[in-house]
């Protein structure tokens, strides 16, 4: 699958860990998908007066984190900064010189590190150890980015819709 084809994974897969990957790839470009063509403006906007951190560039930048953390760190043990910061809304913050184009580049350049973690592992195989001395499979975590990317996706549309009125997949 191309790094910017956005294409439904293949409904005879038998290969788990290439299953997994195709679908978080697809959810990966269906959320920036839904950042790109916004201005700076829209994508930095915070409308939901309940949640005054979330911005469509914020879940990009959230998103990030969470491949940094659950892909790079935990799965491949790289000695990487978290991009997680001091509270839970720190990585949905934005930096003054975020820009759409940053923001989306730092997003793919993640994806690369992600692949490169994963390089050479199989499903069944462990992450680095938890508290308790066990290390999640990297099933577990590819389902766990799969449907947390696949949540904010949700957010995404919602903000998206919100910015300029877009609808659709």
């Amino acid at each position: 699958m191309s790094s910017n084809e956005r294409v439904w994974p293949a409904a005879a897969a038998d290969d788990e860990l290439r299953l997994l990957t195709d679908f978080l790839t697809f959810l990966r470009l269906t959320a920036v998908a839904k950042v790109e063509g916004l201005s700076r403006e829209q994508a930095a906007a915070t409308p939901i007066p309940t949640s005054p951190a979330v911005s469509a560039l914020g879940v990009i930048k959230h998103l990030t984190a969470v491949e940094r953390w659950w892909l790079s760190i935990e799965t491949g043990g790289a000695d990487l900064p978290s991009l997680w910061g001091a509270d839970a809304d720190a990585s949905w913050l934005l930096d003054e010189g975020d820009t759409v184009e940053s923001v989306l580049a730092a997003y793919r350049a993640e994806w690369e590190r992600s692949a490169r973690a994963l390089a050479g592992l199989s499903p069944g195989d462990r992450t680095r150890a938890d508290r308790d001395g066990n290390g999640r499979t990297v099933r577990w975590v590819l389902a766990h980015l799969v449907q947390e990317t696949g949540r904010h996706v949700g957010h995404l549309d919602f903000l998206r819709e919100l910015a300029d009125g877009t609808k659709g997949e």
